[in-house]
């Protein structure tokens, strides 16, 4: 890999329009397992202008909020990981994430770690998961489907159906493929894009052996605000863990900006160092 140049101007738009969903703060909250937030963070996060928020399926504070935000539920788009393959899973898990966040209807539900093609030809075929996420579509309680994957290849493929309204894919300054294998395809299609794991599981904060002298590796706001110079990037997720990294991610916000072409270079290059020296993952 290469550095290359800064893809966009200094200043990307702090928000898009997403086709379904309407208007997104390019700067998402997520939740996962290993992560903590309180329901007061989550407000804090709304407050700052986030507005796409990604629920793990775990109970968290991210939950908690979603139940009991009343009126503000139309503030936010709600994405849920989705878990079924099958109809009759699909019935059962939608029914159970709709009930969990006491709303009547999703912004968007992703088939979560769709990682070969039988899986995907499980989840489309008669008897899948799509039978029932599709309906819902239709009759208004999902408002956008999507898919999660590591495999690029496959990914963009399965984009090209028809059957997608949004991707998530990997996207850091260390793995950068999806520039060659996702974001031309996705850009044609002109199919929001949703970056996860923009921290390289927190690789990119910490320094290489083979880093020049001087060097200082990167804060979590510089590297998904490298992220973010990313055009075909919809929105960039961020999962802080408890109120500080929330608040240090939050500075990202205000004021919005962008990188210069050098800092773009620099955190660039330290992602081709991570790569050759973290190990594993393509």
């Amino acid at each position: 890999m290469s550095g290359g140049a800064n893809p966009t101007p200094a200043n990307p738009e702090q928000e898009c329009d997403w086709p379904r969903i309407g208007s997104v703060c390019r700067l998402g909250l997520a939740t996962r397992g290993n992560t903590s937030l309180e329901p007061e963070d989550v407000e804090r996060a709304v407050d700052s202008g986030i507005n796409y928020l990604n629920w793990c399926r775990h109970a968290d504070g991210l939950q908690q909020w979603v139940r009991h935000c009343g009126a503000r539920r139309s503030d936010v788009r709600l994405a849920v990981q989705f878990f079924a393959r099958s109809a009759e899973e699909a019935r059962i898990e939608l029914s159970g994430c709709l009930d969990d966040l006491a709303t009547d209807y999703l912004d968007v539900v992703t088939y979560y770690y769709v990682e070969s093609e039988p899986e995907w030809q499980q989840i489309i075929l008669p008897g899948g998961a799509a039978e029932v996420v599709e309906a819902a579509r239709k009759d208004g309680v999902v408002r956008s489907v999507g898919l999660t994957s590591h495999q690029r290849g496959l990914a963009a493929n399965w984009a090209r159906s028809g059957r997608l309204d949004c991707l998530m894919t990997r996207y850091n300054a260390a793995h950068r493929g999806a520039e060659r294998e996702v974001f031309p395809v996705t850009e044609g299609l002109s199919l929001p894009t949703i970056a996860f794991t923009c921290l390289r599981w927190g690789e990119l904060l910490r320094p290489t052996p083979a880093d020049p002298p001087g060097f200082v590796a990167p804060q979590a706001v510089d590297c998904y605000r490298w992220v973010l110079c990313q055009p075909a990037v919809t929105i960039a997720l961020a999962a802080p863990n408890g109120a500080r990294e929330l608040d240090e991610l939050l500075t990202l916000l205000d004021p919005w900006q962008g990188m210069s072409d050098v800092e773009y270079q620099d955190l660039s290059e330290h992602g081709d160092r991570v790569y050759r020296h973290a190990g594993g993952f393509p």
